[in-house]
């Protein structure tokens, strides 16, 4: 994946997780900390949580691994070769 389609595609996913952080009023990584250390075990009960939850952990996991891939792209890349630059007319 190019680097400029891991920003685009990260944006898209932080504005799903923004739905999730203002429904449920914490951020992602809170959220995800606490999910992933089992603190939300007796919201399972409910469909609508138990829906919301596994589409926010599959959202912000797959936000970490953009985010991972464009770290990692950026360590091996200068910031002004990976620049675009868009003339203006």
């Amino acid at each position: 994946m190019k680097i400029h389609e891991l920003v685009l595609e990260m944006k898209v996913l932080e504005r799903r997780l923004m739905l999730y952080e203002e429904k449920y009023g914490i951020l992602s990584e809170d959220f995800y900390a606490a999910l992933m250390a089992g603190k939300f075990a007796s919201y399972d009960a409910y469909d609508e949580t138990r829906t919301d939850f596994s589409r926010w952990k599959g959202l912000y996991e797959t936000w970490g691994r953009r985010k991972a891939a464009y770290t990692e792209h950026m360590r091996h890349q200068d910031v002004t070769e990976t620049l675009r630059v868009q003339p203006v007319y």
